[in-house]
């Protein structure tokens, strides 16, 4: 009689969590429908978060029942449980412990910064978020997850151990335990740059207690230019970009290595405008800024201008020197650049913008290389390295296969906005090696008539309107031996082809385009055949985006 009730509880047991399990299972679905619907740009986040925020409850309810904890002791199906109910409770604290409570602060009526009312949101729901990415963690490692529960168990530990490191940086970033001093530099994609171009201003930022202020503004005519700055850096840097690296600020950013510019334009500053603590700077071009404007909408500038997502790029890199064309006039320039640097920053400081744009603009910019952030605190640095905004080329193929092709102009111009260019890249195995092979067009776009109508601050300071250089830095995969180089057009030239940098081969290549022409320059890496993650190329963030080509279907293993 003992033995039958038991068995009959067990049963009754087992369907509770059958019946919870379809809860959970019902409810997860509902929210993953939601994100869908965001991220199609079919719902606003503050009624998806609504409906995000009931759908996470019910499911981390259901999950959390002691029956179902119970069952979570069992072989097999106790980690299958165990994942579904750590989904569940994860995405309940991503939408009611940080979500429901943010927009709440972001849409009070206060005259507190937004950033400082949202602080105390984002500390309070770190330690849960950092114990739960733990523990997701842990049962990633378990072989009893089934097809349906490793997938969404994947997909939630992708999302919380991302946030988790962030969300212990954040507030030490906006000034929690002390005040920080970010130097925000601007880069110019109209004279292109390695990172992606020139440093044209710099702005000091001050945070503390989330609220964030313009302390220090400079343009790059206030720094000592053609006097080194005293920043560490090593042979193959100097014997690639020359002294130019470290003695102009505005080619600071030649090296496609993010902790290698920010040092050095922190150098400048400290030495030629204020002799301040600088914990991090910060890289944005106008291209970031054209997606930050679709989250703030329109701007007035004190010019008169109005800024926005469409006429930003054209505006900021190309019709300001129409307007201002001759070198005396680069006080006006730089006074617009500033207006424009200035006015976006206080929209989005007092957080006047839609969070959903918002988080699309910082995400596109991070991912396409326009925006780039350095520590000066090691341990943040450290968290920082191997992420995209790091601006740190990877030193080992096994996450990705990176091939990364750099230009700088050296023209002393800004004729970028009018350069067209392609990489092609093609990864082939053959005999025991594996062979990357990149070719890289460049093309001048402007005819010479209208090459002859261009100001002074557009036209080369070098040769006019009659052509431009281009230098091309192509840097080879970790582990690799640059094999062969080649050219096309009729004023390219192979400049060097012995110099390992950030621990790659580089190929570099000087292009000389007179307006309409196109040049070809192609390197060749390879290594001996092994483990090589998916082929990923880095480039120069481009004004007219680079057409890429990746071919893999050389190696079988692909």
């Amino acid at each position: 009689m003992a033995i039958t009730i038991v068995v009959v509880l067990l049963l009754i047991a087992a369907l509770w969590v059958a019946f919870r399990a379809l809860t959970v299972k019902n409810e997860l679905e509902a929210a993953q429908a939601v994100v869908a619907q965001v991220q199609n740009d079919q719902a606003e986040i503050k009624d998806a978060v609504g409906a995000l925020s009931s759908h996470a409850q019910k499911a981390a309810d259901a999950a959390g029942d002691p029956v179902w904890n119970a069952f979570e002791i069992l072989p097999f199906l106790g980690d299958n449980l165990r994942g579904v109910r750590l989904a569940a409770q994860s995405l309940d604290v991503v939408a009611n412990d940080l979500g429901v409570p943010a927009l709440a602060e972001f849409d009070a009526d206060s005259d507190e910064p937004v950033l400082a009312r949202i602080l105390p949101v984002l500390t309070a729901a770190e330690p849960e978020v950092t114990r739960l990415a733990e523990e997701i963690t842990a049962v990633q490692s378990s072989s009893s997850l089934i097809g349906p529960v490793r997938g969404g168990v994947d997909q939630v530990g992708e999302v919380m151990q991302a946030a988790a490191p962030m969300l212990a940086l954040v507030p030490e970033l906006l000034g929690a335990e002390g005040e920080r001093n970010y130097l925000l530099t601007f880069q110019n994609n109209a004279e292109s740059v390695g990172l992606g171009g020139s440093a044209a201003s710099q702005t000091m930022l001050n945070a503390n207690q989330g609220a964030i202020a313009i302390t220090g503004q400079a343009s790059s005519t206030q720094y000592a230019n053609k006097t080194a700055v005293d920043v560490d850096v090593p042979q193959s840097a100097l014997d690639l970009y020359s002294n130019y690296l470290i003695d102009h600020i505005n080619t600071s950013a030649s090296r496609p290595d993010f902790p290698t510019m920010a040092n050095i334009v922190r150098a400048f500053w400290q030495r030629d405008i204020a002799d301040q603590q600088v914990d991090g700077v910060l890289s944005i071009d106008p291209i970031a800024l054209s997606r930050i404007l679709r989250a703030t909408g329109p701007i007035q500038l004190a010019t008169g201008d109005e800024l926005t997502e469409t006429n930003a790029v054209d505006l900021l890199l190309n019709g300001v020197y129409l307007r201002w064309g001759d070198y005396s006039e680069s006080r006006l320039v730089d006074a617009f650049f500033a207006s424009a640097a200035s006015t976006i920053f206080e929209k989005v400081a007092t957080g006047d913008f839609d969070p959903k744009d918002m988080m699309w603009a910082i995400g596109e910019g991070i991912d396409n290389g326009n925006i780039l952030f350095w520590s000066a605190h090691e341990e943040i640095q450290k968290q920082i390295e191997p992420l995209r905004v790091s601006g740190i080329l990877p030193t080992e193929n096994d996450a990705a296969t990176t091939v990364g092709v750099f230009f700088r102009d050296e023209s002393m111009s800004k004729i970028d906005y009018y350069m067209e260019s392609g990489i092609k890249l093609a990864e082939a195995c053959a005999d025991g090696r594996r062979t990357f092979t990149t070719s890289t067009t460049l093309r001048m776009d402007i005819d010479q008539a209208a090459a002859d109508q261009l100001p002074a601050y557009v036209r080369s300071g070098h040769w006019g309107s009659s052509q431009f250089r281009t230098q091309v830095y192509v840097y080879g995969p970790p582990g690799t031996t640059l094999e062969s180089v080649s050219v096309e057009g009729r004023d390219v030239a192979v400049t060097r082809q012995d110099i390992q940098d950030l621990e790659r081969p580089v190929a570099w290549f000087t292009t000389n385009l007179a307006p309409m022409e196109q040049a070809t320059v192609t390197a060749v890496f390879s290594a001996e055949d092994g483990e090589f993650g998916p082929l990923e190329l880095r480039s120069t963030p481009m004004i007219n985006t680079t057409a890429y080509a990746l071919d893999t279907s050389g190696c079988a293993d692909r």
